[in-house]
């Protein structure tokens, strides 16, 4: 089985180099391709990314979905697995997402825990050991074979957010779905300019909007205006 690790970026040079080196070093010689899917970063992401030994795409359009699915597009793997660029992966990642598959297990996703001791944000984490859909997310990162992945039509570019969720609630219809009983480790940068409280009713008030199916962009907009993003 060779696994596919696609990971969209923009500007992340700081974390690219990092996360590449790290899937492999974990990985048997021969298990994996690294895809990184780019979207036209200012800030040298690319070259980052291909001196740390990934081949490096860069994306027609912008935007999580549309780069996820031109990688999926791309990748010769029969098992795609989705990574944020700033998330530490569980070194065991091949042999857990391999016997996932053949246990039947057409798709899942990790734990995940912070990289801070904020005690709140562990609230956060022991939250995604449970199966309900607000207790998922892309940080978690996502392993799908790539028949159902092509059967679920990739990624819907609709979504300008919440992509992640609307295709794990597409998954979840029509296959078994694992939650991995392992962490992977998630950046707390969004924390680091908001409070916990701010964040949590940002995430809540982008829910609410996604189930009560309000335009992708206008679930964009009122996020971004209830965050700071310096």
């Amino acid at each position: 089985m060779l696994l596919s690790v696609i990971i969209p970026t923009y500007n992340e040079a700081p974390h690219i180099g990092r996360l590449v080196a790290e899937l492999r070093q974990h990985a048997p010689p021969g298990t994996i391709e690294v895809l990184v899917v780019d979207a036209h970063s200012p800030d040298g992401t690319a070259e980052v990314a291909r001196h740390a030994g990934a081949t490096v795409l860069q994306a027609p359009t912008p935007g999580r979905a549309a780069q996820m699915n031109h990688g999926a597009h791309h990748a010769t793997g029969n098992v795609l697995y989705f990574v944020h660029a700033d998330v530490r992966i569980h070194p065991d990642y091949v042999a857990t997402i391999r016997q996932a598959v053949a246990d039947g297990y057409e798709a899942g996703c990790y734990r995940f825990r912070f990289d801070s001791a904020h005690p709140l944000l562990r609230l956060n984490s022991y939250g995604t050991r449970f199966k309900g859909i607000m207790s998922r997310g892309g940080d978690q990162t996502l392993f799908i074979t790539r028949t159902l992945f092509q059967a679920l039509g990739g990624f819907d570019e609709y979504y300008c957010i919440m992509e992640d969720f609307d295709i794990i609630r597409r998954i979840r219809k029509r296959a078994r779905f694992l939650i991995v009983p392992q962490d992977v480790v998630v950046s707390a940068r969004k924390y680091a300019t908001n409070s916990w409280v701010r964040v949590q009713l940002a995430n809540l008030t982008a829910f609410l909007l996604f189930f009560l199916r309000v335009s992708p962009r206008r679930i964009a907009h009122r996020y971004k205006t209830m965050l700071n993003y310096r």
